[in-house]
Parts: structure tokens; C-alpha cells; sequence
């Protein structure tokens, strides 16, 4: 019964008196409880020790790249696309299941201007009204060379021509991109995106086989690049030890004590009967000699 009572009591007192104790301002030894007495410390030394051997680049690496994840993601996205290519939903209309309405609009503005800049920047390149004359007075010359009027020399005439009218050419081409280009660009754009925002998905989906490929290996090797690459510094901006500390110093004590309780119950008793146990043998023997 000693060895029994004394081994629960101890495991008892590693978490209460959850606070200081005190009589006639003489403060109780043994209180608060031995975990709660220690635990800042005992919170930073999880917080380190799971940063440093359970949650570190190695091991998460090793996990998030393991042929089993790899095909779980795999096997998500190709689920994705099954279920989708039976969805009649407009792309729009899926979007509003994660984004409201003005985040849409303001996406699809965001990706429109960028596409519009993007090509307008490439459309008001001189090189390309320049390239555009040298293919128009090329076309011509060779028109000329094969049409009944080369056979009377007109081609070297025009052939005479060739490069003041196609400076000439390549200057009003490069003027007319430079002021109606956007206009143009962000009309085709725009209208290129109401129609795909109002493509369904099933239409989407079908039919694009290789596409729908192309972007899976795209992800999958995203995927690989984001663990392999910025892994450390994710690790490094989330700091698990800190967040492992704060929790665990947030904690309630009656909290920390039932979780501790729930996963080392049978661990614990099994003590409490080994106390026992040992009383047993030490009382048996003091009894005999």
C-alpha cells in the first residue's frame, strides 16, 4: 500500500498545486507542481527539440518528397480533374466557391493588364515595325519578280525602291503601334478572357489531354522546386521551436495536464502498480528476515 500510494502521489505532484502554495505567508515547499514550476523551461527545451529532430529541413524534406507523397499528389490532381470534367460550372462560377466577387474582378483585371502590358511592350518594339516592312517589301518584290511585269525589268525598279519605302513603311508602322497597340491588345485580351471565364469546366477539361499533362508535371515540378529551394527559409520564417514554446506556455495547466494524462495514462498507472509491486517484495522480505 506505501510503495502503491507514494509512487501516485508522486505522479500526482508533478502537476499540482498548479500554483504557489502559501501559509501564513510561508511559502509550501514543493509547490506549485514540478511541471508547472519549470515550465518555460520545459517548453523551450520541446520547442528546440522537435525544431532540431523532428521537424528540420532533413526529415520534413525526406517526407514531403517521398515517393508516397509524390504519388498522393499525383493521384489528387488527376481526382481534380475527373470530377471537374463532369462539372458544368463556368470557371467563374467555381471561382465563387474561394473568392468573392471583387476578388475575381480584381484578379481578372490584374492578369488582363499584365498580358495587355506585356504585349504591348513587345508590339512597340521598333524591331518589330522594321520587321514587318523588310516581309511587306520582300512580298512585293517577289510578286513582282513573278508576275508578267518582271519580265520588262519592273522588279529592279522596284528593287531600286526597296529601302526608302521600306524605312518609310517600317516608320508608320512603328508610329501606328505605338499609339493604338494597347487599344487593340487589351480588346482582344479582354474578350479572349470573358470567354474563358465563361467556359465550363467539363469544356475545359475535355479534350485537352496533353495540355491537362503539361500542367500536372508543372505543378508536380513546382512542388519539388518549393521543398528543395525554400524549404529553409519557410522553416526559417515559421520558427517551429518559437511557435512550439508559445503554445506550450500558453497553455492551461488543467489542459496541459489532461493531454500529458491521455497520452501517458497507461504509462503512469503502470508505475503507481510497480510501486506496489516493489512495496510487496520489500515488505515480504522485511518480514521474513
Amino acid at each position: 500500500m506505501i510503495g502503491y500510494i507514494t509512487n501516485d502521489i508522486a505522479i500526482r505532484m508533478l502537476f499540482r498545486p498548479h500554483q504557489s502554495k502559501y501559509i501564513m505567508g510561508i511559502h509550501v515547499p514543493f509547490t506549485p507542481g514540478i511541471i508547472p514550476k519549470e515550465k518555460a523551461r520545459i517548453a523551450a527545451s520541446i520547442g528546440k527539440a522537435v525544431s532540431e529532430n523532428l521537424m528540420n529541413r532533413e526529415v520534413l524534406e525526406k517526407s514531403l518528397l517521398s515517393d508516397d507523397m509524390i504519388a498522393k499528389i499525383g493521384n489528387a490532381i488527376d481526382e481534380f480533374v475527373t470530377t471537374q470534367s463532369q462539372n458544368g460550372e463556368t470557371i467563374e462560377e467555381f471561382a465563387r466557391h474561394y473568392l468573392t466577387a471583387e476578388d475575381i474582378t480584381a484578379m481578372r483585371s490584374n492578369v488582363t493588364d499584365g498580358i495587355v502590358k506585356m504585349i504591348t511592350g513587345k508590339l512597340q518594339d521598333s524591331r518589330l515595325g522594321d520587321n514587318i516592312a523588310h516581309m511587306a517589301i520582300e512580298h512585293v518584290m517577289e510578286k513582282t519578280r513573278n508576275s508578267v511585269v518582271g519580265l520588262f525589268g519592273a522588279d529592279k525598279f522596284v528593287a531600286g525602291l526597296a529601302q526608302p519605302i521600306e524605312k518609310l513603311l517600317a516608320k508608320h508602322i512603328n508610329e501606328i503601334l505605338h499609339h493604338n497597340s494597347r487599344q487593340m491588345v487589351e480588346g482582344l485580351v479582354t474578350d479572349e478572357s470573358e470567354q474563358l471565364m465563361g467556359m465550363t469546366l467539363s469544356d475545359l477539361m475535355t479534350g485537352h489531354d496533353e495540355q491537362i499533362t503539361q500542367i500536372k508535371s508543372g505543378i508536380m515540378s513546382a512542388y519539388r522546386v518549393i521543398i528543395t529551394e525554400h524549404l529553409p527559409r519557410i522553416l526559417q520564417d515559421i520558427d517551429i521551436s518559437a511557435i512550439i514554446e508559445q503554445r506550450i506556455n500558453d497553455m492551461d495547466m488543467k489542459e496541459a495536464e489532461a493531454i500529458i494524462l491521455d497520452v501517458m495514462k497507461k504509462e503512469l498507472r503502470a508505475i503507481v502498480w510497480l510501486g506496489a509491486l516493489l512495496g510487496c517484495i520489500m515488505g515480504t522480505l522485511t518480514s521474513l528476515f
